[in-house]
């Protein structure tokens, strides 16, 4: 059994090719049991996903898990299914697609695609793909805007497992994180404002909430940076947001199991504000780029019912950038970044002449 997968067959004269590929999350293939089984089998298989010793984790997930959760998360993805299909892959899709058509407009000669960490198209799949049509520098951009291990740096991890089994690699380059990216803040910044704008300023008794994906405390104990750079996050939105303090709270939604997670947890903040007599509240998850599950079923759905159950008022979820044009102008400047060096840009590929040089000469010496 050969131990690397076998090479596509060179063409010379061939110039090498820069490709991007943004990577998210991933989802089932269809909002049924069946398919979500299929997904969270090997999403909650990951080992930097579940860090719990793998014989216990494999009785609990075979076990239970996967016995009772398929049938309730397909219940609430066919809630939120778009005709397209899965609204994440359906936002990626789009954005993939706008990114390359900006790029393009700045001159890049580069071939853009998205794949999944969990799902199809897989991360592997997708750099055999392009380095088969010749990609010789590959820029991998995981759509996670705070950095944790079991997010971007799986997608590092899956994208390594393929380079181990590959002869002749391409170089590669991956965005860590980017978080306190000017153009990613402003990109929210203007969507929080483009909703004040249709349903007015916040007021006294009012409060903008900003939720993030929820981690076990243990991660931040053991050195994940993820729980930082959300607080940074948060505390930069609000500063260009000119909110005061008591305006607005960083909370963490999704909690599972017993163990306890990052805090303060999302819905007892909401049922407290309730509570306390807050009456209106605006929701913005900036941990997604892309509306998905979680954001439109947990939180615009689920969250509001606790809060409105608590005695809130009025509850507003704010979309995610999902293809907001100045997300993906921030996302284009991002990539740009970090294509620095690469010679992405035609009129920067030295071998492209000569390429076609040596083909114009060698058409000449046969005519």
């Amino acid at each position: 059994m050969p131990t690397f997968s076998p090479e596509p067959q060179h063409r010379h004269g061939t110039p090498p090719g820069t490709a991007v590929v943004i990577v998210n999350l991933g989802t089932p293939e269809a909002p049924t049991a069946p398919a979500l089984k299929r997904y969270l089998r090997q999403f909650l298989s990951d080992t930097r996903v579940v860090e719990i010793p793998r014989p216990i984790w494999w009785l609990i997930l075979n076990g239970i898990i996967l016995n009772v959760r398929p049938k309730k998360s397909a219940a609430k993805y066919a809630s939120v299914w778009m005709p397209e299909g899965s609204p994440l892959r359906v936002h990626t899709e789009r954005q993939t697609k706008m990114l390359a058509g900006h790029l393009g407009e700045r001159g890049h000669h580069t071939t853009v695609t998205m794949a999944m960490r969990y799902g199809s198209p897989s991360i592997p799949d997708v750099l055999a793909k392009l380095k088969a049509g010749g990609a010789r520098r590959i820029l991998v951009v995981p759509m996670y805007p705070q950095y944790s291990s079991s997010t971007t740096a799986t997608v590092v991890d899956e994208a390594a497992l393929w380079l181990l089994k590959t002869r002749n690699q391409p170089e590669m380059r991956f965005v860590r994180n980017f978080h306190d990216d000017p153009g990613y803040l402003a990109a929210l910044e203007k969507s929080v404002r483009k909703h004040w704008q249709t349903n007015g300023l916040l007021g006294a008794k009012d409060k903008l909430v900003i939720s993030f994906h929820g981690l076990p405390k243990r991660s931040l104990d053991l050195g994940d940076p993820y729980f930082c750079e959300c607080q940074k996050t948060g505390r930069l939105l609000a500063e260009r947001l000119k909110l005061a303090p008591e305006q607005y709270r960083v909370c963490f939604q999704s909690r599972f199991g017993k163990a306890e997670w990052l805090q303060p947890y999302t819905a007892p903040t909401l049922k407290q504000l309730g509570q306390e007599g807050t009456e209106r509240i605006d929701i913005i998850c900036p941990g997604f780029t892309a509306d998905c599950l979680e954001t439109l079923e947990e939180i615009a759905m689920e969250s509001k019912e606790d809060y409105i159950a608590a005695g809130g008022k009025a509850y507003h979820y704010i979309p995610a950038l999902n293809e907001d044009e100045a997300w993906i102008k921030a996302l284009t400047d991002l990539v740009e970044s970090h294509l620095a060096g690469w010679p992405s840009k035609i009129a920067e590929e030295p071998h492209t002449l000569e390429a076609s040089a040596r083909h114009a000469i060698h058409l000449g010496a046969h005519s």
